[in-house]
């Protein structure tokens, strides 16, 4: 079962039923699927022909930019197990937001990578922090903006202490 959100306005259910039929919105469908090129796809759902192409896909979070028949479509999918997490009231563990990035453990502040007000991406070197005699760059946890920096170079920290916040 997956729930298919189309331009973030009509959902629709979709149940498939084996990989050529299945139903949508409890009406019955059967399709044939044929990848022409890599990520473009020739369609028959009931007796009519479509052109698909994928134009963006986030499999991470699920979104997919489509083209069918020439006509956009933005696609956002939940299967069971999103549902399921849904229910519980876990849905929104993974998207909650990074506002600190804290000291994973004593050290001495080596290198700071950004200023205050610096647009950074998740994965980005922040920081620069020296333990037990290694070199350990510190990454960006999200996407965002540097807040505050609370060290300077050389300064020693202790496990847990904010290094930086983000906006």
């Amino acid at each position: 079962m997956l729930k298919v959100k189309v331009n973030n306005k009509d959902e629709h259910q979709i149940v498939f039923e084996n990989e050529t039929s299945g139903t949508i919105d409890s009406k019955k469908f059967s399709w044939d699927v044929i990848e022409i090129k890599n990520g473009t796809f020739h369609i028959l759902k009931n007796n009519k022909s479509y052109t698909v192409e994928v134009l963006k896909a986030e499999p991470k979070e699920k979104s997919f930019l489509v083209k069918v028949n020439g006509n956009k479509y933005q696609l956002s999918v939940k299967d069971k197990y999103d549902e399921l997490l849904k229910s519980l009231g876990m849905d929104s563990l993974n998207s909650s937001k990074v506002n600190e990035v804290k000291a994973p453990m004593p050290g001495l502040v080596l290198d700071i990578r950004v200023s205050e007000g610096d647009d950074v991406k998740k994965g980005d070197p922040i920081l620069v922090l020296e333990a037990m005699k290694m070199e350990n760059i510190i990454k960006s946890p999200t996407d965002g903006v540097i807040k505050k920096i609370n060290v300077k170079k050389g300064l020693a920290v202790e496990k847990n202490q904010v290094l930086i916040n983000f906006a």
